[in-house]
């Protein structure tokens, strides 16, 4: 198969989902950098794949998609075999909730704490940073009695999940205290085909 391209900025969380998703699949990939800092996902070529000007952006032979959750929804369903999405009512819904938290809750904490140090975002940090561990407390007691979030396997609500939660301290947001949130983030590392989003800052480790 043609490799699928995937417009990324190696710094984005979000395109990192994609990223992960890909190599966990296997599948092949040509990395399209796209110079955020430069304004590139402002221009008129890169609108014309994705109107609301954001990474990631896929073009799988000829179709184009953007939103890092559609992606990892469309790909699930084209080439996970029935692996990393249910297509029973139930698991198809925890995974549904998953990424509502992923687009919700994970967006508005970890991931903006990362932003205002990272790329230096106008927010509250010690709001977001609160409303972090809010977030965190409840994810790890989730996890206190499963290995995954949506279950017993690993599923796209987990790569999802995984980016800006592995790079929460990054933002100020220490995971010290979620033994569960931790553990879970040590299993998806070890899944084959497993790769990272490039850290930041230096000293910045998960407590072991």
């Amino acid at each position: 198969m043609n490799p699928i391209k995937l417009y990324h900025f190696p710094l984005s969380g979000h395109a990192h989902r994609v990223q992960l998703m890909l190599s966990l699949l296997e599948l092949p990939v040509e990395m399209v950098f796209v110079d955020l800092a430069k304004g590139a996902h402002k221009q008129a070529d890169f609108l014309a794949l994705n109107a609301f000007g954001q990474v990631p952006v896929i073009d799988d032979d000829g179709l184009v998609l953007a939103d890092s959750n559609a992606i990892l929804v469309y790909l699930a369903h084209k080439y996970g075999k029935g692996r990393w999405l249910p297509t029973d009512p139930i698991g198809a819904a925890q995974v549904q909730r998953w990424l509502s938290v992923a687009a919700g809750p994970i967006h508005s904490g970890p991931a903006t704490a990362r932003l205002i140090t990272v790329f230096g975002a106008p927010y509250n940090a010690e709001d977001v940073i609160a409303r972090s561990h809010s977030l965190l407390k409840v994810i790890d007691q989730e996890l206190s009695n499963r290995a995954y979030l949506a279950g017993d396997a690993a599923t796209i609500a987990d790569v999802a999940g995984y980016s800006y939660i592995a790079h929460a301290p990054e933002g100020n947001v220490s995971l010290e205290d979620y033994v569960h949130v931790r553990a879970w983030l040590a299993r998806i590392e070890a899944l084959p085909g497993f790769v990272g989003m490039p850290r930041t800052a230096v000293g910045l480790q998960r407590s072991a």
